[in-house]
């Protein structure tokens, strides 16, 4: 345990920025320029230690706009990853920022390249895709982590300690997911999120994920034996949700075509149950709070509005006390100077230069890939599904 929290504490000091023996510049590529590229470009110009000198994005003209809102210059630009990655020899990594459906493929070819990857979330699409790139991570010998920037968060770290210090006993259920009331990721400028052939997975691959991570962390990630999954699409494919509570436009509803609503019952070694639901749209306030229950004690972890990365409050541990039933409240940690996805960058930028494990390891998320690949197919045959991840 003593290890452990030295871990964690090294950790901290890296992604505040206190570690500075590198003493190097590190130069990075952005493939895709979207609304996520540029969370990535506010932290990078916060650090003095990090260029980007390429991008590359298929819509034409796109990469060069982005460039000149952020700032910088001596920028070179590509129609496309393969012409970025080929052509950049000198990369110290790259951050693949496109549409879901080509996560793979992108990283995939940087990978081969010799490059370690940024990826972010969801992982892929299919449990497939996510083979496939994790042979191809192993295959390399280099870096390729997964963008899910909650791990970071002091409060979501405090769970796994709550987990692995035993006061829970044996954990043999869990309810974890929640969502938005409202809150289809769409506009005029992005309908990416809401079709198939670029998304390929709706409120799962936005913020299902990160509700999947935080709680499979907390137990070491067990392996996924059987799901029975559902999902659905009654509010995007509404007009009037569209037009009335997006302020959007009624084709939108005939673009939707990814789900807005989703939920799994799966069996996990160990004889764990995970009852999990996520949602971009719901008459609901949350489909409830977070509660991993165990032999020995519960713990509540109070939902977020909308998945914001951290937890909806202070948590609460349920118990029993020489025959008293008591509630042990756990006060909520002071989030990270920098933040979460500062850290997350910086926790990247530390694995390619020691060499050490991806910070969001794919073997990891190759699990929660395959929960959410699982939960899609069930939905489709209308039965149980066992789920098999090949072995990398």
């Amino acid at each position: 345990m003593a290890e452990e929290k030295k871990n964690i504490l090294d950790d901290f000091k890296v992604v505040q920025g206190e570690d500075k023996k590198f003493g190097k510049v590190f130069k990075l590529a952005i493939i895709g320029t979207g609304g996520i590229a540029g969370a990535y470009a506010n932290e990078i110009n916060k650090m003095d230690d990090v260029h980007v000198v390429a991008l590359s994005d298929l819509v034409d003209g796109k990469a060069e706009k982005f460039a000149q809102k952020y700032g910088w210059t001596n920028v070179k630009f590509y129609p496309s990853h393969k012409e970025l990655i080929d052509a950049e020899k000198e990369l110290d990594g790259v951050i693949v920022a496109t549409y879901n459906r080509t996560h793979a493929e992108c990283c995939i070819y940087a990978l081969n390249a010799g490059l370690n990857v940024i990826c972010e979330k969801p992982m892929s699409v299919t449990l497939e895709e996510a083979v496939k790139m994790r042979k191809a991570e192993k295959k390399s010998g280099k870096v390729l982590t997964i963008g899910f920037q909650p791990r970071m968060d002091p409060n979501m770290k405090k769970i796994k300690e709550i987990c692995d210090s035993g006061v829970l006993g044996k954990i043999y259920y869990i309810q974890t997911g929640g969502g938005r009331r409202r809150g289809i990721p769409v506009n005029v400028d992005r309908t990416s999120f809401i079709q198939d052939s670029t998304a390929g997975i709706g409120t799962m691959g936005d913020i299902g994920c990160y509700s999947l991570d935080m709680v499979l962390k907390a137990i070491g990630y067990p392996k996924p034996l059987t799901v029975t999954g559902y999902v659905s699409d009654y509010f995007g494919k509404d007009p009037s949700y569209v037009t009335y509570q997006q302020n959007g436009h009624p084709e939108w509803a005939d673009m939707f075509s990814v789900e807005d609503f989703a939920a799994g019952f799966i069996r996990l070694e160990g004889g764990i149950i995970l009852d999990f639901r996520i949602s971009w749209a719901m008459n609901l306030d949350t489909s409830g709070d977070t509660i991993i229950m165990g032999t020995k004690g519960s713990l509540r972890i109070p939902s977020t509005e909308c998945w914001n990365g951290s937890v909806g409050g202070p948590m609460k541990i349920y118990s029993e006390v020489a025959g008293s039933q008591v509630c042990t409240e756990i006060p909520l940690l002071p989030p990270l100077k920098e933040g979460n996805f500062n850290a997350k960058i910086r926790a990247f930028l530390k694995a390619t230069q020691e060499g050490g494990k991806a910070p969001v390891p794919t073997d990891e998320i190759i699990i929660n890939q395959a929960i959410i690949d699982g939960i899609i197919k069930s939905s489709k045959l209308g039965k149980e599904v066992k789920i098999e991840i090949p072995e990398v």
